[in-house]
This record gives structure tokens, sequence and C-alpha cells, in this order.
């Protein structure tokens, strides 16, 4: 059921205003056995990739439906296409997360990563996307992300990593959705700020480039100068500036975060840090809610 335009604006203005940060609960075939290994299912407790997908959907369905999830804390949700087609407790999980939690629903659209060139890596095709976001709009799913990386300072590089994701970007604008463009850079390149300069300066050049009302939002690796970004947090296209944790571990990235006036998170791996199957649910909801309140205060 798509939602009402009259809701799809109630949720643009909680996105651009609300306090609070986007879960990314979206891993996908390649990242999910990392990801279930990290909440203590070894590869050897399913068999089969279905198996695998559903223990993933119960660690998600769990994370969802804890006391904690809620829209007074979590703004959004981004959500694997699996995710979005699955259902909790016979409900569609993006009507879920918006009627009964208050939670802006995203859904990922890239299907992974080219080989490296030129310093960065760009999406791979996707194809059959007109209808996936046409599926999704029907899901009543509000935004969408895709996700290239970055690993030099290469301007050739990163102007043709921020031109494909304005390309796609237009594409889901197209359907009725709010992208998140999400050029990473990698924490760990020994020319890391250099990069962050290039891509400001890219995605400012292509956001003049966008009309009005044309709706984006950026997800960007907290930046080794503090307050980088806010020039792009400000620009009238733009309506919320949101932080990967790429790899630092949840402290570290909540304290980075905390300098960053204008941007919010979008943790996975920090929002799941600590998280077990085996845990009970009281002590599984008192760590998700301490992971999830450090990562808001860090939001603020």
């Amino acid at each position: 059921m798509a939602q009402h335009p009259e809701v799809f604006e109630k949720q643009v203005e909680q996105m651009a205003t609300g306090k609070g940060f986007i879960a990314a609960l979206d891993q996908s075939g390649g990242s999910t056995p990392k990801a279930l290994l990290q909440y203590g299912v070894q590869e050897d407790d399913y068999d089969g990739e279905e198996a695998m997908f559903a223990e993933i959907h119960a660690m998600r369905s769990r994370i969802i439906m804890a006391p904690d999830f809620t829209s007074a804390k979590v703004l959004g949700a981004i959500l694997f296409e699996r995710t979005m087609r699955g259902e909790i407790d016979g409900k569609p999980v993006a009507q879920v997360l918006w009627e009964d939690r208050g939670i802006i629903p995203f859904l990922k659209i890239d299907k992974g990563l080219e080989p490296k060139a030129n310093g960065v890596q760009l999406m791979k095709p996707m194809p059959g996307l007109d209808a996936l976001l046409k599926d999704a709009k029907g899901f009543g799913v509000f935004g969408t992300k895709e996700r290239s990386v970055i690993h030099e300072a290469d301007e050739t590089g990163i102007e043709a990593v921020v031109a494909q994701q304005f390309e796609v970007g237009r594409q889901v604008v197209a359907a009725g959705l709010v992208p998140i463009l999400e050029p990473e850079i990698d924490i760990h390149s020994s020319t890391k700020a250099e990069a962050e300069v290039i891509l400001r300066d890219r995605i400012a050049a292509h956001l003049d480039t966008l009309k009005p009302g044309e709706r984006i939002m950026l997800k960007l690796t907290i930046p080794s100068q503090d307050g980088l970004y806010d020039a792009l947090a400000d620009h009238p296209n733009v309506v919320r500036v949101v932080a990967l944790s790429g790899g630092y571990s949840t402290d570290e990235a909540c304290e980075r975060l905390a300098r960053q006036p204008k941007m919010i998170a979008s943790f996975s791996r920090a929002l799941a840090e600590g998280l077990t199957k085996q845990m009970s649910d009281a002590d599984f909801n008192a760590a998700l809610g301490s992971n999830i309140d450090k990562i808001y205060q860090a939001s603020l």
C-alpha cells in the first residue's frame, strides 16, 4: 500500500527536522554471514541460503519489535529487498515500521560494487530498477540507498562516482522516492582527507544541477575535518546528511559524529554491536537500547 502524498510530506518533514538517526538493517547476501556471526549464529547453524535469510530476518524482526526501537530515537530504517518483501506478524515490514513504530522505511537498491578503477568502485548495473522502485512505492517505502566506495583522492574516479550516484538518484526521484546517495570513503585510505574535499566539491556541483523539489539525502563517511559537509546539509535540495560508521567501533564512530553538527548517524554494525541470538529478551532489549541511546546522543 503506497503512502498518500500528505504522509510522504510528513515523512520528509520528520526526516529533515527530527531528532534521531537512521538504522541500517540492509546487510545483503554477501555481508549476511558476517552479520549473523556477530549475532552469535555460526555458518553451520543453518543450511543453505533460505535458512540463512530466515535467520537474518528473525534478527531484524527482533530489533524492529524491541521496545526502544521507535521514532523517539530512530528516524528511519534501511531495509534489504528481501526484508521489504517479508512480513512481521503477517504485516509487510515497511508498514510495521511506519504504522506501528513511526519509523520511515528506506530500501537498499544497489547490486554491489564493480572492481576498483581510478581509485574507486562504482556500482554494478541495476537491471529492473524501475520495477523495484515501483514495488517499493507500493510497499509504502519512502526512499532508497545506493553505495559506491572511494579508496583514493583521484579526481576522475570521484567524479565518476558522484555522476553515477546522481544519475541513479534522479531515477529514484522520478519514481516518487527520496534517494540516499552513499559515496563512501574508505576510512583506511591514506588520502581520506583529500578525497573528502574533492567529494564535497563534486557533490556541490552536481547538487546545483537539480531542479527545485528534487529532494535527495547524502550518506557520507564521517569527515576528518569537522563540519566539512555543513554546506551540503544546508543545500535546499538536501533533506538530510547522514553518516556511516565505516568500520569504526561504536564508541569511536559516535565520538567523531558528535563533532559534526549537521550530520546524524546511519549505522548498521554499531547498532547491532553486542547483540546475540542467545540473549534473553530482557538482555537483548537492554543492550540494543544502550546502543540506540549512544547513537542517538551522538546524532543530536
